[in-house]
């Protein structure tokens, strides 16, 4: 089981993975921790990642970049309306109203929704999560900002889907920051004990996020956020654009913000100067070669200069700090530590301002790129059964207080607030009703002054199939809403609740059958939470219980309980009713389907593309190999006729006009082709390499059977042994095999390097096995064993048995100590040791 952790971030991504060993941030092909979030449309593929950010200037219109802050959007919303003027790729407007992306792909205008686009992102992700488990990758935790809204969850949740990856959690950035920071601490305050207070900074690309956390053992608590949904990096770059576009436009006449590109490679180089001066003080250049008209542009900053011009956005850093302590009701004093993440935070002024305002210095002890990846696989690991971790509860809350709104039975618009802000998340509340027909219910954010866009609507919740009682009164309908452990509302579960009465003839009833059924109901909810893993404090018990907040009639109600005569008994039991959801901005199942399958096709397209450029390589770097050989290590197996070297030339001019776009089949054929010419050379270049090796091992072996032939004549007692035929049979073989090395070395001097050759180290060594197996058995058959009488047979020191085994079952013993030994007994330790 995958345990998998993602931080999709507004400019880069991380992945981390949970192994044997811990927590790894894993590195993508380029072996670069960061992946960019950008994605790049072609005519035959799409790049992501680290390929598409290299194209941000050469296919401006068709490379998509900072797209996450479009996500549960309208096309209409004054933001994406602000947003799309500085944008290089066009927005458009969706069927459905949303904001989608038009690109050039596969040589056709197509319109991607944000979710799709998303999706390819996470597809890339994906694809290096696997390669760094070399298992398949499904189940992941993704990161989320904590301001963000239920339709941009659901979007990110849609988009999760696209690409195969089933999100266990959508955990808040901050969430996944602080439990990076408290699962490893040792120290923290017991469970009774006053808590432990830490305040998490995370200042990225677009966004800024604070929030203050409360941690016991084993136990986190996030207490409030607060932030600021437009100020990061991004506006720290804005500043120095806006001063360069000015100084250029004076200096050089230059309209840069006429030309896109300029302007792309403007942001691009104000990005780098920005890093330059958080690490230095003194003047930095700012030069850019063949910037507009070819026009080399020039131009100089410092610190102290750029931050003058950033003092607006410097004044935006402590408003949230103060919100947060002001939500939580704590004091600066109460504060442990102030812990920062986030890119944007490596700049001094930002820095300097949350030190100031806590009056204590900021602590960087995570990892400012990493930690928020880190977090979201600890959590990826809590959710698995495949890890086991240390107890760790995590109880986040919801940003922005969530009413609901419903007509009651005169009609008479109700409304009640259901969460609160700053209410824990996950949670499960249970609001009565009492109806005699459907009913809707309206889910919406009820201060939307706080949100970060103008639409406040959640959802619409269709109660169907309610029905009067027999008696004709209205019917107790009891909803759940939710708060998910992905941070969405929903309305989970309706339930009518019938009453039965029954004389008192007919089979008895208990009359606490009704509370009974709301304490299952109110049972049932608890465990509910307990298996999704949610910790509420207990001081939320208490909002836990059955809550009948919402009751639309108190005339209904009497109607519901009558005096219940003495004679009458009551029965109630609960039928599931079926709601219908109409979400804002929700993709449609069939919609979502479609999508999976076109990323598939896409999917397989780019792995189509890839195996025909990998394709037309093999042809290059094959020409280019050989073309360098045959001027130095092949170069004398080449024949006069120089056909070869002229079909290289050939080859690698068709390369670069009629083969610059084949099918993957050319190529193919092409490199056979060319290597029917090629083969032989490197043939004959090999063999020359290995043939002499294996005429002087062929040489050995005959002068060892040689050596051996010539012992036996001359008496040796080594091969005395040993049958006159038989070794007459091996001087024969070993004189032919001499004959035949001797004759075909000798042709094989006379023949040109540029020919085949007469003999084949193969072949050698095919003679050398042959003359082996002939030889062998008669040089080295054994003596025949001798065997001494059982009374003279008396272990010697250095035969005797090994560590107390006894005899070693050989059936022989050597000679005693002082006799003579005969050449089988010199024999006799070597084979005692094998």
């Amino acid at each position: 089981m995958s345990v998998v952790g993602i931080d999709l971030g507004f400019q880069s991504c991380y992945v981390a993975v949970a192994r044997a060993g811990g927590i790894e941030t894993v590195a993508n092909e380029y072996s670069d921790r960061c992946t960019p979030a950008c994605i790049s449309f072609g005519p035959k593929n799409r790049s992501i990642g680290a390929a598409a950010k290299s194209q941000v200037i050469s296919n401006a219109k068709n490379t998509v970049q900072s797209f996450k802050r479009f996500h549960g959007r309208a096309f209409s919303d004054p933001f994406v309306q602000a947003e799309k003027e500085s944008l290089a790729y066009e927005l458009v407007q969706l069927p459905t109203g949303s904001t989608g992306i038009k690109a050039m792909y596969m040589e056709e205008e197509r319109n991607f929704t944000i979710e799709q686009v998303t999706g390819m992102l996470l597809t890339k992700l994906k694809e290096t999560a696997e390669n760094a488990l070399k298992k398949p990758v499904v189940d992941c935790v993704v990161s989320v900002p904590c301001f963000y809204t239920d339709a941009e969850r659901r979007s990110v949740m849609d988009a999760t889907q696209i690409a195969g990856l089933n999100c266990l959690r959508l955990i808040n950035e901050t969430t996944a920051v602080a439990l990076a920071y408290g699962i490893y601490k040792q120290d923290l305050p017991a469970f009774e004990e006053k808590p432990r207070n830490v305040v998490f900074v995370d200042m990225g690309h677009s966004a800024y996020q604070v929030s203050v956390c409360a941690f016991n053992k084993g136990k986190l608590k996030v207490l409030a956020t607060a932030f600021d949904t437009t100020l990061g990096g991004r506006k720290f770059d804005e500043v120095l654009v806006e001063y360069f576009c000015e100084e250029f436009g004076k200096k050089y006449k230059l309209d840069i913000k006429s030309k896109i590109r300029a302007l792309l490679r403007l942001y691009q180089e104000c990005e780098r100067l920005k890093k330059l001066m958080s690490a230095n003080a003194s003047d930095l250049p700012m030069n850019i070669e063949c910037f507009m008209n070819d026009i080399d542009v020039s131009g100089t900053m410092n610190r102290s200069k750029f931050l003058e011009m950033c003092e607006g956005l410097l004044a935006r850093v402590e408003p949230p700090l103060r919100s947060v302590l002001e939500q939580a009701r704590l004091k600066k004093e109460d504060i442990h530590a102030v812990e920062i993440v986030g890119g944007t935070t490596r700049i001094p002024a930002v820095k300097e301002k949350i030190s100031k305002f806590f009056g204590k210095e900021v602590s960087t002890t995570l990892n400012a790129d990493e930690a928020v990846a880190r977090g979201c696989a600890l959590q990826c690991a809590i959710l698995s059964p495949a890890f086991k971790v240390r107890e760790f509860s995590i109880t986040d809350l919801i940003p922005y207080p969530i009413s609901l709104r419903w007509n009651s039975p005169e009609e008479a618009l109700s409304d009640c607030e259901v969460f609160p802000k700053n209410h824990p998340a996950p949670f499960s509340k249970v609001l009565t009703f009492y109806r005699k027909e459907p009913f809707t219910l309206e889910a919406y954010y009820s201060s939307p002054k706080e949100l970060p866009y103008p639409d406040p609507a959640i959802a619409h919740f269709l109660v169907q199939k309610v029905t009067p009682q027999t008696d004709g009164s209205s019917s107790k309908v009891k909803v759940k809403v939710r708060i998910n452990i992905h941070g969405i509302f929903s309305v989970s579960s309706a339930s009518l609740v019938e009453v039965h009465k029954f004389d008192e003839n007919e089979e008895p009833m208990e009359t606490d059958q009704h509370a009974k059924e709301e304490e299952k109901m109110q049972v049932d909810e608890e465990q509910q939470k307990a298996e999704e893993q949610q910790q509420t404090q207990p001081e939320n018990k208490a909002e836990s219980e059955e809550m009948e907040t919402c009751q639309a009639d108190s005339k209904d109600k009497k109607v519901d309980q009558p005096p219940q005569a003495k004679k009458a008994k009551v029965k109630t039991t609960t039928v599931d009713l079926p709601i219908e959801n109409q979400l804002v901005w929700q993709i449609g199942k069939d919609m979502l389907n479609l999508f999976i399958e076109n990323e598939g096709k896409m999917i397989m397209q780019d792995k189509l593309e890839k195996e025909r450029n990998d394709a037309k390589n093999a042809v290059e770097e094959y020409v280019y190999e050989m073309r360098d050989k045959l001027c130095s290590v092949y170069e004398k197996f080449v024949s006069e006729d120089n056909s070869f070297t002229l079909k290289l030339e050939d080859t690698e001019n068709w390369l670069y006009e009629d083969g610059e776009d084949q099918p993957k089949q050319i190529y193919i054929d092409k490199l056979a082709e060319l290597k029917t010419l090629g083969q032989p050379i490197q043939a004959r270049f090999q063999e020359s390499e290995e043939r002499p090796k294996a005429f002087e091992d062929l040489g050995k072996q005959i002068q060892q059977y040689m050596k051996a032939v010539h012992a036996f004549k001359a008496k040796d007692e080594l091969y005395e042994h040993l049958d006159e035929a038989d070794v007459a049979k091996v001087e024969k073989s070993t004189n032919e095999a001499m004959e035949w090395m001797n004759n075909n070395l000798n042709l094989q001097n006379k023949r040109s390097l540029t020919l085949d050759p007469v003999i084949k180290a193969k072949d050698i060594q095919s003679k050398a096995k042959e003359l082996a197996s002939i030889c062998n058995p008669i040089v080295n058959k054994p003596k025949p064993k001798v065997e001494l009488p059982k009374e003279e047979q008396k272990p010697t020191e250095a035969n005797g048995p090994l560590d107390g085994q006894g005899d070693t079952g050989s059936g022989t013993q050597p000679p005693e100590q002082g006799s003579a030994p005969t050449a089988t007994d010199k024999k006799l330790p070597e084979m005692d040791i094998d």
